[in-house]
């Protein structure tokens, strides 16, 4: 009998409790899931760690944008790497890209050594490599445990050639296949390849349920409605758990 990984991403202790109620084996935990998520705070990862039972992997990105940093910013990679390995944090999900679209190794090793053996996950910043097959081969060296990956492309459906591939070649790293993921796609992966790991958030747009509303002001992104909140919906999470069970 096969062993699957159903990891959800969560950005909040509500997400987190539905994840868990809808079946998911583990959470990705960060903030502002809606710009791809950022580093969460150590009271987040706290309240998350008392309000469920679950592996917890925690994802962590300085900044919104792209994965070339700098020193500063790889500095705050380094201390919340330490940070949360102290915290208990069951895993850190990191990436560090150079210019010329491959990984940047002296980065990743200088993450890879504070995370002192604490499983890591390879971030999409895989998924902006320039070669895809090059940064397995370094991921196996520096000792990733697992790679989140849509197979290059903008959902795991689409990517699905390099999926297979990636997992018929990752020796001991679990490939992690997300981007558009649910139940739907699930089944279409387990049927037209051998991975069993996947991540998803199953995420759900809530209302506000504030009553004086003011349309005029966007404390972010324009277009981006301040009275709509992202959380994961535990039916979701679990219509894909149902697949992988009956899988």
């Amino acid at each position: 009998m096969k062993h699957f990984t159903l990891e959800c991403c969560v950005d909040s202790v509500a997400s987190a409790r539905a994840a868990a109620a809808g079946g998911a084996t583990r959470l990705e935990l960060c903030a502002n899931l809606i710009i791809g998520g950022t580093s969460p705070s150590t009271a987040l990862f706290s309240r998350v760690r008392e309000a469920v039972d679950l592996p917890i992997r925690v994802l962590l990105r300085p900044r919104f944008g792209d994965f070339l940093y700098t020193s500063d910013e790889l500095a705050i990679l380094r201390d919340e790497v330490r940070m949360f390995r102290a915290a208990g944090a069951d895993g850190v999900v990191i990436g560090c890209l150079n210019a010329d679209g491959g990984l940047d190794l002296p980065a990743m090793e200088q993450l890879m050594d504070a995370a002192d053996g604490l499983p890591v996950t390879l971030h999409r910043a895989f998924d902006l490599c320039a070669d895809p097959m090059k940064a397995l081969a370094q991921a196996k060296t520096l000792g990733v445990s697992t790679i989140l990956t849509s197979g290059c492309k903008g959902s795991a459906r689409e990517g699905i050639a390099l999926l297979n591939t990636l997992h018929e070649q990752a020796g001991d790293i679990e490939i992690l296949a997300g981007a558009g993921v649910n139940a739907e796609v699930i089944r279409m992966l387990l049927h037209e390849t051998s991975l069993t790991s996947f991540h998803m958030s199953g995420k759900a747009v809530l209302e506000s349920q504030m009553r004086y509303r003011n349309p005029d002001v966007f404390m972010g992104l324009p277009g981006i409605s301040e009275y709509e909140i992202w959380q994961t919906d535990s039916a979701l999470v679990r219509a894909a758990r149902d697949v992988l069970d009956l899988a």
